[in-house]
């Protein structure tokens, strides 16, 4: 299977890869999201390590099932031949009703397909007021064209 664009990536088609991803993830569909990765694909997020996609699918399940009307944004940050880094933000709330906020920066490296076979996350979490959220769009689904992504504005 073939996920385009392919390594070598440009400046144009890394950035492309990121939006994809971003898409994706957005779906909040965990068996989606899994396709984008490697039958083995090695994952670090935060402090969990797991490897395959029936191990991501069982991440993302429970993720989501927490992390309630989550909205990403991913940029793209940087990329050389196979590889892409990206930094993101993301909103969720939690059962109880409280808004987060979530940082976070992810190495990605992909194999000859496409398809990415390593990721590691980092991410952090503040918790913020309802009225403090960025992230407004109709979830589940992508980000909408007219809501730029991160820019220069950090935190």
């Amino acid at each position: 299977m073939s996920r385009p664009p392919l390594p070598p990536f440009t400046r144009e088609t890394a950035a492309q890869k990121a939006r994809m991803a971003e898409d994706a993830w957005n779906s909040r569909d965990p068996v989606r999201v899994s396709l984008a990765y490697t039958e083995d694909s090695r994952w670090r997020n935060r402090s969990e390590v797991f490897q395959g996609r029936e191990a991501i699918v069982a991440f993302l399940t429970r993720k989501w099932e927490k992390e309630q009307e989550y909205r990403l944004i991913k940029d793209l940050w940087a990329f050389d031949e196979n590889r892409i880094a990206v930094r993101f933000q993301y909103e969720w709330h939690d059962s109880s009703g409280q808004w987060y906020r979530s940082y976070g920066n992810e190495q990605w490296e992909f194999d000859e397909h496409g398809l990415m076979r390593r990721r590691e996350a980092s991410i952090n979490d503040i918790a913020i007021a309802e009225k403090d959220r960025r992230f407004h769009w109709a979830a589940p689904g992508p980000r909408p064209a007219d809501v730029p992504g991160l820019g220069s504005e950090p935190f």
